[in-house]
């Protein structure tokens, strides 16, 4: 039945992947959900990567970050993603992009949070196979691990916090796995 012949209409609510499930404070640690805006995974097509690097400092003003780091332009941030890859944040993707490079849109695909407060170095060891500890793992830095058993990236950021990214379907383990440890942490003093 159509709207029309006095049938129903379903609407459609959009929800964020933590579903209202934040934010969530255990002692000084709070998580709380991020929204990056636009993500897209960006590769070199087969010997395009000076090229790839050099359209988006010229479209985005970001240099092409190196193993294991993040280069930021305002909210435009390009994080390391493993071998060729950079995962562009806040901002959508300029067309010049395309030409050198492979780009995928990657917005729905992740859950990101972020965790602060003084314990979070403490939460992560519980939960992440990296020394996260300052200055080895400093601002700037992050990491593709994983984030108790799931795939995820850690990122430190500048005011010290963690950006915490797994895919989207393992957000409510994201949550669980994170109370269990700041529970822990704050247990112990």
């Amino acid at each position: 039945m159509t709207p029309r012949e006095g049938g129903c209409v379903d609407k459609l609510i959009a929800k964020t992947p933590c579903a209202g499930q934040v934010p969530l404070s255990v002692g000084a640690m709070t998580v709380s959900e991020v929204d990056l805006g636009a993500m897209t995974s960006l590769s070199p097509r087969k010997g395009q990567g000076a090229a790839l690097a050099q359209a988006l400092r010229a479209a985005h003003g970001l240099d092409w970050p190196g193993a294991g780091r993040v280069t930021t332009a305002g909210d435009a941030r390009a994080i390391w993603f493993g071998h060729d890859s950079v995962l562009l944040t806040g901002a959508a993707p300029d067309a010049a992009l395309a030409g050198p490079g492979v780009l995928v849109d990657q917005s729905d695909a992740w859950t990101v949070v972020r965790l602060e407060g003084t314990g979070a170095e403490a939460v992560l060891a519980r939960l992440v196979p990296v020394d996260l500890r300052a200055p080895g793992f400093g601002p700037g830095a992050t990491a593709r691990c994983r984030i108790g058993h799931m795939a995820g990236s850690v990122t430190r950021l500048e005011d010290g916090g963690f950006l915490l990214m797994v895919f989207r379907s393992m957000a409510q383990t994201l949550l669980h796995d994170l109370k269990s440890a700041m529970e822990a942490v704050a247990a112990r003093g």
